[in-house]
């Protein structure tokens, strides 16, 4: 299943500058895994804010929350969700 995330981050202004950098550094490789693995398809940045637009590809909604409950950022995360199908009239057949 395909699935659209928007995530943006709200680290709290008076969080220590080595903590934050710590939880971003654990972020980037726990999402960099999820890539490779083909789990999150697509993260584009979204300028001017520190948020993301996300294209997950998993078996379920159980694994989707399994995923992004285990990022390191989550506690500091407002997340919006859309389940994704196929457009008829899209011409990507690789996009289902």
């Amino acid at each position: 299943m395909l699935f659209h995330v928007t995530m943006k981050v709200n680290l709290p202004p008076d969080m220590p500058a080595e903590d934050a950098a710590r939880i971003k550094a654990e972020e980037k490789a726990y999402s960099q895994a999820l890539q490779r693995e083909g789990k999150w398809r697509h993260l584009w940045r979204i300028a001017g804010s520190y948020a993301n637009v996300s294209i997950f590809d998993v078996k379920d909604n159980e694994e989707l929350q399994d995923l992004v409950a285990n990022l390191p950022l989550f506690p500091y995360m407002e997340i919006h969700v859309s389940p994704l199908c196929r457009h008829p009239s899209s011409i990507r057949d690789g996009d289902a």
